[in-house]
């Protein structure tokens, strides 16, 4: 199996496979966690394939897939590896909150580290973000930590093109990461030019469109009840069955071009250009495999032209997050002007 090569993020000097592991799988979300020494196993495999990029957060478990990458990353794997964590969300008696005040982001990112059982965080992102204190705030506290050399490089996650242009000021972003998939395009109108033109790296979560460009209605047929796409919108019965046509065309497109529908929809992703680095997740080792066989797939631009045909932006039926989360995506993740804050 060919190596995976290696990719700029962004215009500060970070690298990091041109590929990433999404570990939040492992942990939560998505069923019941996993058993520790296999996720163990494919991180290592995953790391010894050359997929070093490898993403969490506070918020995966809580807590516990960060300790899980702690102990993935003994015995010299740590030299090896991008490490990435996320910050801003809490979850609380079911509740859910977004901090990004100051006292907060230097408490969560030391909490991170000792979980991690690192002295430095790679890449640091704000998960969500806080719409009632500005950006420029937040932003100032992630660069002290900077500065601190508790952190090398500063990431936003679901920001708007406005947020990141103001973070951006305060100090460079990296990497901004983003839903993008076959359906799930609505960043390519703002948010991708504006990261473009800042020289701010992008990378793509859900990339399979949390496994549904990988096996369709059959995903949802097989989900335990503990596993949150359950309940998300495009995977309720009134819009799956609308939407699995996008699901059946890929499939189709794939079969003449002799690979599986995930290796074809992430060789799109692949496709958008050398500043985007998907992060699929897996718990599966062959699954591992399979993604990263889709570096090797090489589509035309009359191939793109198609796949994306299949999947216009008002092609698919349901909001990416139900309405409890929808207030927490970027469509309205504006932050107050900085001379409205007062610090505490």
């Amino acid at each position: 199996m060919a190596r995976v090569g290696r990719i700029k993020l962004g215009s500060q000097g970070l690298e990091v496979s041109a590929q990433g592991l999404g570990c939040m799988g492992m942990s939560a979300f998505y069923g019941a966690p996993k058993p520790e020494p296999d996720m163990i196993a494919l991180i290592h495999h995953a790391v010894q394939s050359g997929v070093t990029f490898l993403d969490t957060s506070d918020i995966y478990g809580p807590h516990t897939n960060e300790i899980l990458l702690g102990k993935a990353l003994k015995g010299g794997v740590r030299e090896k590896v991008e490490l990435a964590t996320k910050f801003g969300i809490i979850s609380a008696d079911g509740k859910r909150e977004i901090r990004g005040d100051p006292a907060y982001v230097r408490a969560a990112c030391e909490a991170s580290l000792k979980r991690l059982e690192v002295d430095c965080i790679d890449l640091y992102y704000q998960h969500r973000i806080d719409t009632r204190l500005p950006i420029e705030v937040t932003i100032g506290e992630l660069k002290k930590l900077v500065e601190e050399g508790k952190i090398k490089y500063i990431g936003l996650s679901e920001a708007s093109a406005s947020t990141i242009r103001r973070a951006h000021a305060v100090h460079p972003i990296t990497a901004v990461q983003l839903e993008w998939s076959l359906w799930a395009r609505d960043v390519e109108e703002e948010i991708v030019p504006t990261c473009r033109e800042l020289g701010i790296g992008i990378v793509a979560y859900s990339p399979l469109g949390r496994g549904f460009l990988s096996s369709g209605t059959k995903l949802i047929e097989n989900l335990p009840q503990d596993d949150s796409r359950k309940y998300m919108p495009r995977f309720q019965p009134e819009n799956l069955e609308h939407n699995k046509t996008i699901f059946e065309r890929v499939n189709e497109m794939a079969a003449r071009k002799g690979c599986t529908p995930s290796k074809l929809a992430l060789a799109w992703v692949h496709h958008q250009g050398n500043d985007v680095c998907p992060i699929p997740g897996t718990t599966k080792i062959e699954n591992f495999n399979q993604n990263i066989g889709a570096l090797s797939i090489k589509l035309t631009p009359e191939e793109m032209a198609e796949l994306e045909s299949y999947a216009v932006a008002d092609a698919v039926k349901g909001g990416r997050y139900g309405s409890e989360k929808a207030a927490n995506t970027y469509e309205n993740s504006d932050t107050p002007p900085l001379s409205s804050w007062k610090a505490a």
